[in-house]
């Protein structure tokens, strides 16, 4: 039965204070688990990245420091990355299977219009913003770049749907299914300004009847109208895409660092009010699992 587990649930930047403590401030990290016998699929890289690390490394199946050798790897995980922005990759170099002997990783990202992802991310892994570079951290990373309606056929079963979706730069959502199920993950998408126009048909294509909808909610409808163009979401059209979309329940996510834990509580019973009987409403926190079907 699929796990998701949310690890980081911020956008912008790393956040911390009391006011914070029940929905978290690590940036954005999800994982799936499709079953015990297999790695989970990960989307995005944030500072939540850290602690999933942490509990993989803690699974019989991971291997121990300089494990692999000329075997090969031994631990193969898949990482969908929506876009380069740093809050959605500034927890690789402290990413545990990232720095491990004897991992494979393969990250996935939207193709760049400047360098290629590699050279990207190399930028900034490396002295003097990062003691090593890419080439030092330990695993085996494969670099896939993917565009608008890439579909990938993971282990385990899992498929996958990549779409563009309207954000500050090329970005990415995701749609996985598995085990009869399915999740849409659009962690940042840019609402339209007001009176612009219905729900796009690439978010529609990735959220079309899911059990979960993760989807961007970060600004309150004042803080939008000031930052209409810098490529976010209110919960409000959060709920407009679900129930567009069809979905059954719905995750507000990267939620504003100035946001306390009850501004989003007050934002959650807003959203679920709004929603009424039709659709399950929550507000992903830090280490919150969800087991669907």
């Amino acid at each position: 039965m699929p796990t998701v587990t949310f690890h980081g649930t911020r956008g912008s930047c790393p956040c911390s204070g009391p006011e914070l403590s029940r929905y978290g401030g690590a940036t954005a990290c999800v994982s799936v688990e499709l079953s015990k016998a297999e790695p989970p699929v990960v989307f995005d890289l944030g500072t939540g990245s850290r602690t999933l690390g942490e509990t993989l490394a803690g699974t019989a199946a991971f291997p121990h420091a300089g494990r692999g050798g000329t075997a090969g790897p031994s631990y193969l995980l898949s990482c969908l990355v929506t876009h380069l922005h740093f809050d959605h990759l500034q927890g690789l170099p402290f990413f545990l299977p990232a720095i491990t002997s004897g991992v494979h990783l393969d990250l996935y990202a939207p193709a760049q219009d400047g360098p290629s992802l590699e050279k990207a991310l190399d930028g900034f892994i490396r002295p003097p913003y990062f003691p090593v570079g890419l080439d030092g951290l330990g695993a085996e990373l494969e670099f896939h770049e993917l565009g608008d309606g890439s579909v990938l056929e993971l282990r385990g079963g899992a498929r996958v749907t990549a779409r563009q979706v309207p954000h500050r730069g090329p970005t990415l959502g995701y749609r996985l299914e598995a085990a009869g199920l399915a999740i849409a993950y659009l962690s940042d998408h840019q609402a339209p300004s007001a009176g612009s126009g219905a729900v796009g048909e690439a978010a529609l294509e990735l959220a079309d009847g899911v059990d979960l909808l993760i989807h961007d909610a970060q600004y309150t409808p004042a803080e939008f109208a000031a930052k209409s163009y810098w490529g976010h979401s209110t919960p409000g059209y959060a709920l407009e895409v679900a129930k567009a979309a069809g979905a059954k329940r719905l995750a507000l996510f990267h939620h504003d660092p100035t946001h306390s834990d009850d501004k989003l509580d007050q934002l959650g019973e807003e959203a679920a009010s709004l929603a009424g009987s039709l659709l399950d409403v929550l507000v992903a926190a830090d280490g919150l699992a969800l087991r669907l079907g």
